[in-house]
């Protein structure tokens, strides 16, 4: 598939520039606990750190890709809102992790475009220490070591990872989640974006996430499940970024999934 003016080396360098810049900026608040604490609407957690790191990201790419369009969660949309091209953020991701001291947070940056979809992606998580990234036709890659999804084929021999959420008990499915769990060899909760990174890297084998999800959750960690092997999912069996749900697996138990369907 060849997609015009799109190179992929190029905008994957960019993302790991702007993953650094969000981590030049959240660290030091996570380490020295140098935030206040507000709440959205949503009852979600945000702080400065959150806001900073999204604004210096979009100030970056509005002077480096004056033609793209950016969607952060804190800020919304800016840039050329007319242009295929979205680059889509998440500036830390897991923020009750962050305000808690847990290291489980990350900066997530996505390039999308309107035809052709996720293309490029970066999960930064520099309090453990771990970046992953990826784009479209040149695998995905965990800390520089080429990633790829397991072969695991059997629910029984599976690790699984299920965040539960109220959107589950909403839907009635929360029953099907234990189920689920209940197959598996083992099951854990590792949430967030962590769940899908360990399923691209081959250590978990299926992973369904919370309900409630917006595509800056999604975008990035999208692309480098894919490029590992892996088939990334809403929980209706479509591939997307863009639903309020998502599954990802190596492909051999995604089939597992389908009672959350509902």
């Amino acid at each position: 598939m060849t997609i015009p003016d799109f190179d992929a080396a190029a905008e994957l360098q960019f993302a790991l520039e702007l993953a650094d810049l969000a981590t030049a900026i959240s660290m030091p608040h996570y380490t020295h606990r140098t935030f206040n604490l507000d709440w959205k609407a949503n009852r979600t957690e945000v702080t400065e750190a959150d806001r900073e790191a999204e604004l210096a990201i979009s100030d970056r790419v509005l002077a480096h890709r004056p033609t793209h369009g950016l969607f952060g969660e804190e800020h919304g949309l800016v840039g050329d809102l007319d242009s295929p091209w979205r680059w889509i953020i998440d500036p830390i991701d897991g923020t009750s992790n962050f305000v808690r001291g847990i290291p489980v947070w990350a900066s997530l940056v996505a390039l999308t475009h309107a035809e052709h979809g996720a293309l490029v992606g970066v999960v930064a998580a520099p309090a453990m220490g771990r970046t992953w990234w990826a784009a479209k036709g040149l695998g995905a890659f965990a800390d520089g070591t080429r990633c790829q999804v397991s072969t695991v084929s059997k629910l029984d021999e599976a690790q699984v990872s299920v965040t539960f959420s109220s959107g589950w008990d909403m839907l009635g499915l929360t029953d099907q989640l234990v189920h689920l769990q209940q197959q598996a060899y083992r099951a854990r909760g590792f949430g967030d974006f962590w769940q899908h990174m360990l399923v691209a890297e081959g250590a978990v084998d299926l992973a369904v996430d919370a309900v409630g999800l917006q595509p800056y959750d999604l975008a990035a960690v999208m692309v480098i499940v894919e490029e590992a092997g892996g088939t990334f999912t809403d929980r209706h069996g479509e591939r997307t970024f863009m639903s309020n749900t998502a599954i990802s697996s190596n492909g051999l138990l995604h089939h597992c999934a389908r009672p959350l369907a509902g």
